[in-house]
């Protein structure tokens, strides 16, 4: 289990982040959704032990993340940031490896091997593999890391903006691979997400920041309101439903 208590967080006299309580729900896709500065890469960071916490906890397992080794830690959750940087000039089958590192520190076993190259499979990257990674366009560079964090095979994948760089077509591909590791393999998946209807067509849970706390939460359909969006988005919002899936009309 993956949650947080009265967890806030403060850069300098600003409160980035206040009160937050807040329980991942098991194999199931949850989108953290509000406008920036809400705070949502930073309840995300500070989950994934990227980012020191000013008050409450993190707990996974029940026991308080600062408490994990690294090595257990990067075993049991991955994180992916929302710019990602690489400056060794590496092949895209390089970095996917450097899922397994937590396994195997750098001495790749069979069993690491099929890892690596079901997580292209699932990228459907295999053709790119012995490409240099600075040579990529920014969504393959996108899907590229997506791989990696497949590969590290941990229980709780935590993404922020999975779907930056990504055309149309790549963000529906990314979303429907997310998707098939919660329904698949029982993954539990978090992630920030700006697009509103990606959200309500393949998340289960949705929880709404608003100037640091937690102003809405619920299922997808409990969340697709109205009157629930407009609480997180300050902004009129109309709701329309195509083949029993809610979207969100905002160009009025």
């Amino acid at each position: 289990m993956l949650q947080s208590k009265k967890l806030s967080k403060k850069y300098q006299d600003k409160r980035i982040l206040d009160d937050i309580t807040l329980e991942i729900p098991q194999a199931q896709v949850t989108a953290f959704i509000g406008a920036n500065g809400a705070g949502k890469s930073t309840l995300l960071g500070i989950m994934s032990r990227l980012i020191t916490k000013e008050d409450g906890e993190v707990l996974i397992d029940d026991q308080d993340v600062t408490k994990w080794k690294s090595r257990a830690l990067a075993q049991k959750l991955a994180i992916l940031k929302q710019s990602n940087q690489v400056s060794a000039r590496l092949t895209v089958e390089d970095l996917v490896a450097f899922g397994r590192f937590p396994y195997s520190k750098g001495r790749l076993t069979l069993e690491d091997q099929q890892k690596v190259t079901q997580a292209l499979e699932y990228m459907e990257i295999t053709d790119l593999k012995a490409d240099y990674i600075d040579e990529l366009s920014g969504g393959q560079q996108q899907r590229v890391y997506i791989a990696m964090i497949i590969a590290q095979d941990t229980e709780y994948v935590l993404l922020d903006e999975p779907l930056n760089n990504l055309d149309m077509k790549h963000a529906v591909q990314m979303m429907k691979i997310l998707r098939r590791l919660v329904d698949d393999f029982g993954k539990t998946i978090v992630l920030v997400l700006h697009d509103i209807n990606f959200a309500s067509a393949y998340a289960d849970y949705m929880v709404g920041l608003k100037d640091g706390r937690i102003v809405a939460q619920g299922s997808t359909a409990e969340m697709m309101t109205p009157e629930q969006l407009n609480i997180v988005y300050d902004m009129p919002l109309a709701i329309t439903e195509i083949d029993s899936c809610k979207y969100c009309l905002y160009f009025k």
